[in-house]
């Protein structure tokens, strides 16, 4: 409970925010009138409201078209084109091919048949879990995998509970039967000892309260790898979640003559090996806190399957039985994912010319990976869910309804991510032209007698922290023009220090609120805060680690991170 003089003030919480930090803020811009402080002070009221979530998320998203062409900073028509453009045209274009895929269950269909595959000894479903859910959660957002999953994970664990419970009556009421007989017998020859246990009874089985913790370790290690593995799995993608689309709307705000060094084939590979790395190194941690790393239990070393494994096997089975036979509407709908993803790796490669340059005039000019994705999400709009009608029946149409409707797109399109990338964009773009990005490289010069590589890990470490608290894209919305800016003072690689940012914005483990993921893990009651806490701290670790490997190994040659750029250099001096 909070102190009598403290709850008028908790009360009044949200007022005080929305009310109090413009006017606190105020002598900014009066004391200081230049653009680059009446941009500074609209940013710093953004942070508050976005940190604090006082007014919605997309709400505070929209504040750069009122208040930028108020204060002068940047005209209507300047802030407006930020909200729609090429990047948010790709992230709605692949969301749209979600959204196909979740209609139709497909997703489902995939994560089952992986299960399956695997098996269901612990350490191996634990791991067709995370595999399944990191995999989906590279196509499909975080929440609707991780919501789709841990109702799967939760009736396996259910009827794995319940098989072992018919098995332990079944065991103890044999031993009863064998006790009574052996009563009976030792009776005959020495009535002088029935005494030793009367009634009949059989005293309770010591190892019941071991199973009962080793089943509720169990239990929340289960829910946990989901949650963990759906804002793992979504790192691997530009399209995954929403910070590393972030990162490649405003590289192209920042350093429009960056030659599209941020692309979808290389930001696959760079990060897909590190999301694998990562991956092995969660399950590996969460095999160790919740059921130790004994091969032949977890993994089944030499062993048949047990009455329990039968029944998590069955339920998959059952589930999978359910979905029937693919459909005509499921296999269109995994022919225009398939085709999707071949058109973003080979638009342009890099080791070679790709299909926008060998079949379009100056296509590598103007075609960018937003044009196959709402291509994709076109065709959605216009294939049939069924086969064509080619009987003589004039009564039922040639083509059946197409596989996407457009209110259920406009149902599940979470529209207010749209509005915070446009809000994001607004915001860079700003503080390039007012002048505040380069005022800020100014005061970080400072830094570049510190290592690159601690600068990055530091940065991580800040960003991995500040995300627990805050929406990851508004996080890596705020902090991203400041990296890019310090880049820039210290002549240093600007994706040197963005990428990091950018992947420990999704690194939100430790609190149930940090990331939506989390919170549907924990609403089914087996974890605890505590629980995620601790295994939270460690996973925070384990990204930074995993994220400082990757960008000086892989990632120096494949960007070229030894260099300071000309693209930068030419934004510096403008």
């Amino acid at each position: 409970m909070a102190p009598t003089c403290l709850r008028p003030l908790l009360r009044y919480r949200s007022f005080a925010i929305l009310f109090l930090t413009p006017l606190l803020l105020l002598p900014l811009p009066v004391a200081v009138p230049t653009r680059e402080a009446k941009c500074a002070y609209i940013i710093i009221i953004m942070a508050v409201y976005w940190c604090t979530e006082v007014i919605p998320l997309a709400v505070t998203s929209l504040m750069p078209v009122v208040f930028f062409p108020l204060l002068g900073v940047q005209s209507s028509k300047s802030v407006c084109l930020q909200y729609l453009n090429d990047t948010s045209m790709l992230f709605v274009g692949g969301l749209i091919v979600a959204i196909s895929v979740e209609q139709w269950n497909l997703h489902k269909r995939i994560a089952l048949r992986v299960l399956l595959i695997l098996g269901v000894k612990p350490a191996l479903l634990m791991l067709g879990f995370m595999i399944v859910t990191a995999f989906l959660s590279m196509w499909i957002s975080n929440t609707a995998t991780t919501a789709m999953m841990v109702p799967i994970v939760q009736a396996v664990l259910d009827q794995m509970d319940n098989t072992e419970y018919d098995v332990t009556m079944m065991e103890q009421a044999t031993g009863q039967t064998n006790t009574v007989i052996e009563l009976e017998e030792k009776n005959a020859s020495d009535p002088t000892s029935v005494h030793v246990i009367s009634n009949g009874q059989v005293p309770d089985d010591p190892r019941s309260s071991e199973e009962k913790k080793m089943r509720k370790h169990i239990c929340k290690g289960m829910t946990l790898c989901v949650c963990y593995a759906a804002s793992i799995g979504g790192t691997a993608t530009l399209t995954g979640t929403g910070p590393n689309m972030v990162l490649k709307g405003q590289m192209n705000q920042l350093y429009p003559n960056n030659n599209d060094i941020v692309n979808f084939a290389s930001w696959f590979g760079f990060a897909f090996p590190n999301m694998i790395l990562m991956l092995v190194l969660a399950w590996l941690w969460l095999q160790c806190s919740f059921m130790g790393l004994n091969l032949k239990k977890s993994w089944g070393c030499g062993t048949e399957r047990t009455a329990k494994e039968k029944a998590a096997y069955n339920v998959l089975k059952a589930e999978m039985k359910k979905l029937g036979p693919i459909s005509y509407a499921e296999f269109n709908v995994l022919l225009m994912f398939v085709l999707l993803v071949l058109l973003w790796f080979s638009r342009h490669p890099g080791f070679v010319k790709g299909w926008a340059t060998r079949l379009f005039p100056e296509g590598e000019k103007y075609i960018t990976d937003s044009a196959p994705a709402v291509f994709i999400a076109l065709l959605l709009f216009i294939l049939p869910a069924n086969k064509p009608n080619l009987t003589s029946d004039i009564k039922k149409p040639f083509l059946s309804a197409p596989l996407l409707d457009w209110n259920v797109v406009q149902r599940k399109m979470p529209w207010s991510i749209v509005l915070l990338l446009g809000g994001g964009f607004a915001l860079a773009d700003a503080s390039a032209n007012s002048g505040l990005s380069a005022w800020l490289g100014h005061q970080m010069t400072p830094l570049g007698s510190i290592p690159p590589w601690a600068i990055a890990t530091v940065l991580s470490l800040i960003i991995a922290v500040f995300t627990e608290c805050t929406s990851n894209v508004a996080t890596a919305t705020l902090f991203l023009p400041v990296f890019s800016s310090m880049a820039e003072s210290v002549r240093i690689h600007p994706l040197y220090v963005m990428l990091p940012g950018t992947l420990s914005a999704s690194f939100a483990f430790m609190l149930p609120v940090a990331t939506p993921p989390n919170a549907i893990a924990f609403s089914y009651g087996h974890i605890r805060v505590l629980d995620m806490v601790r295994s939270g701290i460690v996973m925070n670790f384990i990204g930074v680690f995993c994220v400082t490997l990757a960008i000086n190994t892989w990632g120096r040659p494949m960007f070229e991170l030894d260099t300071f750029p000309t693209w930068a250099n030419s934004t510096t001096n403008q």
